[in-house]
């Protein structure tokens, strides 16, 4: 072998070794470029599944909220509904309330003004020619036909006009408001030439009350006369007693619309 030959082969010697160098080194970072993907696949892979858990756990995290959001709604809405009536419950309190005040008011007033007739009257009273009384929820001065009328009359004795009189005397203070005189009679059956029956006694004798109470200068828009007969008693009527108290004339004070209870409410 020539030195030349020598030389060319040791020089392709090294280049076998220098290629295989090369080659193994490809191949040793191929196996660790793939060991470095299979690890990054199965860290992606696990990173997915949790992915994937979490957003089950949202997901259903979510719908829990969700419903707590609408039964957070409902809960409202009831609430205000709750509310809602509670304000109805207490205007319709607050009305009831201004109701029984307007009524208490005008009882008062109602008590007042029977105190004051009773004051004004009171010798009348103390001597039984006349009663103050509330009957029926109206304040009433209530006159034995006794003392005004003969028996089975209509026409006024002297003293029921004296009594009359002296009662116009004070009623003329209280001429603005309005008085209906009202006839009773015991349930004893009348028949004369001028009166057939307790109606038409009892609204005669009411109509002569009124008469004599607008000769007395009583304001005759204020006054209404009417007739009860025997079907308004106060008293039984199977004894005198009871009959005696029957027979008389009352003169009822009008309640003003201000003075009455409501439609809808009890009377005070």
């Amino acid at each position: 072998m020539s030195k030349l030959q020598g030389v060319l082969l040791a020089v392709l010697v090294a280049a076998c070794g220098v290629k295989k160098s090369v080659h193994q080194k490809a191949l040793d970072e191929n196996r660790r470029l793939q060991t470095e993907l299979t690890d990054t696949q199965g860290k992606l892979s696990e990173t997915q599944q949790k992915l994937a858990a979490t957003e089950q756990t949202l997901s259903e995290k979510i719908k829990e909220l969700e419903g707590q959001v609408t039964s957070l709604d409902a809960d409202a809405k009831g609430k205000e509904k709750e509310i809602g009536g509670l304000k109805g419950q207490a205007a319709a309190t607050a009305a009831e309330l201004a109701e029984l005040r307007r009524q208490k008011d005008a009882a008062e007033k109602r008590i007042a003004a029977y105190k004051a007739l009773q004051d004004k009257f009171r010798a009348l009273v103390d001597t039984g020619k006349l009663q103050v009384v509330f009957r029926n929820g109206q304040m009433t001065l209530k006159l034995p036909s006794g003392i005004l009328f003969p028996s089975g009359s209509a026409s006024l004795s002297k003293d029921g006009e004296k009594a009359l009189t002296d009662i116009v005397g004070v009623l003329m203070q209280f001429k603005e408001r309005r008085f209906v005189v009202a006839g009773h009679t015991d349930n004893q059956p009348i028949r004369t030439a001028e009166f057939k029956n307790n109606w038409y006694l009892s609204t005669a004798r009411a109509n002569s009350v009124v008469q004599h109470m607008i000769k007395e200068k009583f304001p005759a828009k204020s006054l209404a006369a009417a007739g009860y007969g025997e079907f308004d008693p106060v008293a039984p009527n199977d004894a005198e007693p009871g009959r005696e108290q029957n027979r008389r004339i009352e003169i009822i004070l009008v309640p003003n619309l201000e003075e009455l209870p409501s439609l809808t409410g009890a009377a005070p």
